[in-house]
Protein backbone atom coordinates (compact mmCIF):
# COMPACT_ATOMS: atom_id res chain seq x y z
CA UNK A 1 0.00 0.00 0.00
CA UNK A 2 2.79 2.45 0.87
CA UNK A 3 5.21 1.47 -1.89
CA UNK A 4 4.24 4.45 -4.05
CA UNK A 5 4.36 7.05 -1.26
CA UNK A 6 7.55 9.05 -1.59
CA UNK A 7 8.88 10.38 1.70
CA UNK A 8 11.70 12.89 1.86
CA UNK A 9 13.67 12.31 5.06
CA UNK A 10 15.80 15.33 5.93
CA UNK A 11 18.34 15.41 8.75
CA UNK A 12 19.66 18.58 10.34
CA UNK A 13 22.39 18.94 12.95
CA UNK A 14 20.86 17.67 16.19
CA UNK A 15 23.49 14.95 16.22
CA UNK A 16 22.50 13.47 19.59
CA UNK A 17 19.20 12.32 18.06
CA UNK A 18 20.65 10.80 14.90
CA UNK A 19 20.37 7.19 16.08
CA UNK A 20 16.65 7.64 16.75
CA UNK A 21 16.24 9.47 13.44
CA UNK A 22 17.92 6.61 11.59
CA UNK A 23 15.59 4.17 13.33
CA UNK A 24 12.60 6.27 12.22
CA UNK A 25 13.88 6.31 8.63
CA UNK A 26 14.42 2.55 8.74
CA UNK A 27 10.87 2.11 10.02
CA UNK A 28 9.53 4.01 7.03
CA UNK A 29 11.64 1.90 4.65
CA UNK A 30 10.49 -1.30 6.35
CA UNK A 31 6.85 -0.21 5.97
CA UNK A 32 7.29 0.11 2.23
CA UNK A 33 7.66 3.86 1.82
CA UNK A 34 10.04 5.12 -0.86
CA UNK A 35 12.44 7.18 1.27
CA UNK A 36 14.58 9.91 -0.30
CA UNK A 37 17.35 11.07 2.08
CA UNK A 38 18.35 14.73 2.44
CA UNK A 39 20.95 16.28 4.75
CA UNK A 40 21.79 19.83 5.74
CA UNK A 41 25.34 21.06 5.20
CA UNK A 42 26.13 20.54 8.90
CA UNK A 43 24.52 17.11 9.10
CA UNK A 44 26.45 15.95 6.03
CA UNK A 45 29.72 17.66 6.85
CA UNK A 46 30.46 17.61 10.57
CA UNK A 47 32.19 14.85 12.49
CA UNK A 48 31.06 14.87 16.12
CA UNK A 49 31.23 12.67 19.20
CA UNK A 50 28.06 11.06 17.81
CA UNK A 51 29.80 9.79 14.69
CA UNK A 52 31.49 10.71 11.45
CA UNK A 53 29.59 12.53 8.74
CA UNK A 54 30.66 10.09 6.04
CA UNK A 55 29.42 7.16 8.13
CA UNK A 56 26.03 8.85 8.56
CA UNK A 57 25.79 9.43 4.81
CA UNK A 58 26.71 5.82 4.01
CA UNK A 59 24.20 4.55 6.56
CA UNK A 60 21.35 6.57 5.04
CA UNK A 61 22.28 5.59 1.51
CA UNK A 62 22.50 1.89 2.38
CA UNK A 63 19.17 2.06 4.20
CA UNK A 64 17.25 3.84 1.45
CA UNK A 65 19.09 2.66 -1.65
CA UNK A 66 19.38 6.29 -2.77
CA UNK A 67 22.06 8.95 -2.77
CA UNK A 68 21.69 11.62 -0.11
CA UNK A 69 20.67 15.02 -1.44
CA UNK A 70 23.39 17.31 -0.04
CA UNK A 71 23.31 20.49 -2.10
CA UNK A 72 20.83 23.31 -2.61
CA UNK A 73 20.97 22.73 -6.36
CA UNK A 74 20.06 19.05 -5.96
CA UNK A 75 17.19 19.88 -3.57
CA UNK A 76 15.60 22.56 -5.79
CA UNK A 77 13.90 20.18 -8.29
CA UNK A 78 11.92 18.47 -5.51
CA UNK A 79 8.96 20.79 -6.03
CA UNK A 80 8.98 21.38 -9.79
CA UNK A 81 9.34 17.64 -10.45
CA UNK A 82 6.92 16.70 -7.61
CA UNK A 83 9.43 14.19 -6.30
CA UNK A 84 7.82 13.79 -2.85
CA UNK A 85 4.40 13.17 -1.34
CA UNK A 86 5.51 14.21 2.14
CA UNK A 87 8.72 15.62 3.61
CA UNK A 88 9.96 14.82 7.11
CA UNK A 89 12.58 16.98 8.84
CA UNK A 90 13.97 14.74 11.59
CA UNK A 91 15.66 15.94 13.62
CA UNK A 92 14.76 19.57 13.07
CA UNK A 93 16.99 22.01 14.95
CA UNK A 94 15.86 25.39 16.24
CA UNK A 95 18.06 26.96 13.58
CA UNK A 96 16.27 25.12 10.79
CA UNK A 97 12.85 25.76 12.35
CA UNK A 98 13.61 29.49 12.46
CA UNK A 99 14.65 29.51 8.83
CA UNK A 100 11.52 27.62 7.78
CA UNK A 101 9.30 29.96 9.79
CA UNK A 102 10.91 33.02 8.19
CA UNK A 103 11.27 31.68 4.65
CA UNK A 104 15.07 31.56 4.66
CA UNK A 105 16.52 29.14 2.11
CA UNK A 106 20.25 28.55 2.56
CA UNK A 107 20.69 24.80 3.11
CA UNK A 108 19.66 21.68 1.19
CA UNK A 109 16.96 21.01 3.82
CA UNK A 110 15.42 24.49 3.75
CA UNK A 111 15.47 24.41 -0.06
CA UNK A 112 13.85 20.98 -0.05
CA UNK A 113 11.05 22.27 2.19
CA UNK A 114 10.57 25.47 0.18
CA UNK A 115 10.48 23.54 -3.07
CA UNK A 116 8.12 20.90 -1.66
CA UNK A 117 5.56 23.27 -0.08
CA UNK A 118 5.02 25.05 -3.38
CA UNK A 119 2.86 22.02 -4.18
CA UNK A 120 0.81 22.46 -0.96
CA UNK A 121 2.00 19.08 0.30
CA UNK A 122 2.72 18.16 3.93
CA UNK A 123 5.92 18.80 5.86
CA UNK A 124 6.39 16.88 9.12
CA UNK A 125 8.69 18.48 11.70
CA UNK A 126 10.43 16.42 14.41
CA UNK A 127 11.73 19.21 16.62
CA UNK A 128 14.85 18.70 18.71
CA UNK A 129 16.29 21.68 20.53
CA UNK A 130 17.43 22.75 23.98
CA UNK A 131 15.69 26.14 23.68
CA UNK A 132 12.27 25.10 22.39
CA UNK A 133 10.49 26.64 25.37
CA UNK A 134 12.54 29.85 25.31
CA UNK A 135 14.11 31.57 22.28
CA UNK A 136 12.88 29.02 19.72
CA UNK A 137 9.29 28.92 20.96
CA UNK A 138 8.05 31.70 18.68
CA UNK A 139 9.33 29.95 15.55
CA UNK A 140 7.87 26.60 16.55
CA UNK A 141 4.57 28.38 17.19
CA UNK A 142 4.70 30.03 13.78
CA UNK A 143 5.27 26.68 12.07
CA UNK A 144 2.44 25.06 14.03
CA UNK A 145 0.08 27.75 12.76
CA UNK A 146 1.17 27.49 9.11
CA UNK A 147 -0.73 25.49 6.54
CA UNK A 148 0.80 22.15 5.49
CA UNK A 149 3.13 21.91 8.53
CA UNK A 150 2.66 19.07 10.99
CA UNK A 151 4.69 17.89 13.96
CA UNK A 152 5.85 14.60 15.34
CA UNK A 153 4.54 14.63 18.93
CA UNK A 154 7.13 16.03 21.33
CA UNK A 155 7.99 16.25 25.01
CA UNK A 156 10.39 17.77 27.48
CA UNK A 157 13.28 15.34 27.50
CA UNK A 158 14.91 16.44 30.77
CA UNK A 159 12.78 19.00 32.58
CA UNK A 160 15.06 19.07 35.60
CA UNK A 161 18.44 19.73 33.97
CA UNK A 162 17.17 21.26 30.70
CA UNK A 163 13.75 22.83 31.38
CA UNK A 164 13.50 24.51 27.96
CA UNK A 165 14.47 21.42 25.96
CA UNK A 166 12.00 19.62 23.69
CA UNK A 167 12.55 16.53 21.59
CA UNK A 168 10.16 14.74 19.26
CA UNK A 169 9.20 11.15 19.99
CA UNK A 170 10.72 9.76 16.82
CA UNK A 171 9.03 6.40 17.38
CA UNK A 172 5.83 8.19 16.27
CA UNK A 173 7.28 9.40 12.96
CA UNK A 174 5.37 6.97 10.76
CA UNK A 175 2.09 7.69 12.53
CA UNK A 176 2.72 11.44 12.14
CA UNK A 177 3.46 10.96 8.42
CA UNK A 178 0.28 8.94 7.91
CA UNK A 179 -1.79 11.59 9.71
CA UNK A 180 -0.19 14.43 7.72
CA UNK A 181 -0.96 12.66 4.45
CA UNK A 182 -4.61 12.78 5.58
CA UNK A 183 -4.30 16.49 6.40
CA UNK A 184 -4.39 16.16 10.17
CA UNK A 185 -2.04 16.64 13.10
CA UNK A 186 -1.30 13.49 15.09
CA UNK A 187 -2.58 13.93 18.63
CA UNK A 188 -1.73 14.41 21.39
CA UNK A 189 0.91 16.83 20.13
CA UNK A 190 2.49 17.46 23.53
CA UNK A 191 3.17 14.20 25.35
CA UNK A 192 4.24 13.35 28.89
CA UNK A 193 7.77 14.46 29.73
CA UNK A 194 10.59 12.09 30.45
CA UNK A 195 11.92 12.01 34.01
CA UNK A 196 14.89 13.82 35.42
Amino acid sequence: MNEKIRVGFALTGSFCTFDKAFAAAQGLVDSGFDVIPIMSFNAAGMDTRFGKAEDHIKRLEAMTGRQVIRTIADAEPIGPKRLLDVLVVAPCTANTAAKLALGITDTPVTMAVKSHVRNALPVVIAISTNDALSNAAKNIGLLQSMKNYYFVPYRQDNYSAKPNSIVADLSQTEAAVSAALQGRQLQPLVISPLGK
